[in-house]
């Protein structure tokens, strides 16, 4: 009964209730992208999975007329992110030519963890590593959570991504 309970709860907490302070100033709003497909992703600059960005940025230039966000939230939480945030905007831009919205460098897992990822946790979608991917519908409400393994590009996150765009 109590997980039942605790699981209702969590459930009604949408997601769009979260903010995150933005690397370039300012914050990301998840309400303000009501309406849209949002896939908020942890990353790291110095990690074995850090060419994902590049489809990343791909979803968002395929995807971002047709109602995605992709979110990218770099994260130290496995010791795999620059020393801050200028080293992670400049590395990004250089590297990759990101141009999709980024957070400042934010805890995913523990007790210091984001508030997002507290959500996250509670329906059992908790980061194992960096890129971790979470979708969102347009309602916010959390369709797929995927690791690592899943590229952004594959033919289950592209699936899952098509299938929750608005009309």
């Amino acid at each position: 009964m109590l997980r039942t309970l605790a699981l209702t709860l969590a459930l009604a907490t949408p997601s769009a209730a979260f903010e995150f302070e933005a690397l370039e100033g300012g914050v990301h709003d998840l309400d303000a992208w009501r309406g849209r497909a949002v896939l908020v992703v942890n990353t790291a600059s110095l990690c074995a999975f850090t060419d994902q960005y590049a489809g990343l940025q791909t979803l968002q230039d395929r995807y971002g007329d047709r109602g995605l966000t992709v979110l990218a939230v770099p994260s130290d939480s496995f010791a795999q992110e620059l020393e801050d945030e200028d080293a992670v905007a400049e590395f990004c831009e250089v590297s990759y030519g990101l141009t999709l919205p980024m957070t400042t460098i934010t805890p995913v897992t523990g007790p210091d963890a984001h508030p997002f990822y507290g959500w996250l946790a509670e329906q059992g979608a908790v980061p194992r590593w960096n890129f971790s991917k979470a979708l969102l519908d347009p309602e916010g409400t959390l369709v797929t959570f995927e690791g690592s393994h899943v590229a952004p590009l594959g033919r289950r996150m592209i699936r899952a991504i098509e299938a929750v765009l608005p009309e």
